[in-house]
């Protein structure tokens, strides 16, 4: 099937189809950001957050090594909770690997594991973590 028969035929049928998923009238609303630290002419750290159905999606946060625990992560993330605040977003999600020191970061800015994936990501089992907004 080409491109755009495949484009043409979700435009026509996606709301139809949310509807009849999640068994009430949906409006879909979807938002990608990004987010940087910058000091001077470098930038140091970025982020990107994913906004869809009430959620707020953390697709990535990275902080250059040498200015890592220096908080400018933990402000980043509270940047992407204000735009998900903004759109009502009830909780942020982040997938992380489990037991590692990603986890630990996530912890220590107020998520919590919700669900752990075993062998899910180079065969390493992950963590789907959470933290509440609302």
């Amino acid at each position: 099937m080409q491109t755009h028969a495949l484009v043409d035929f979700f435009r026509d049928h996606e709301r139809e189809a949310l509807r009849a998923f999640y068994e009430f009238p949906v409006v879909w609303h979807e938002q990608a950001y990004g987010f940087a630290a910058v000091d001077g002419e470098e930038t140091v750290a970025a982020g990107s957050l994913y906004v869809a159905a009430s959620l707020g999606q953390v697709e990535r946060l990275i902080v250059a090594p040498e200015r890592r625990r220096s908080g400018i992560g933990r402000a980043i993330l509270a940047e992407m909770a204000e735009v998900a605040n903004y759109y009502n977003c009830h909780k942020m999600t982040v997938m992380v690997p489990h037991e590692r020191s990603a986890q630990r970061f996530f912890e220590a800015c107020g998520y919590g594991v919700e669900a752990v994936l075993p062998q899910h990501t180079f065969k390493l089992d992950m963590a789907m973590m959470r933290k509440y907004l609302l």
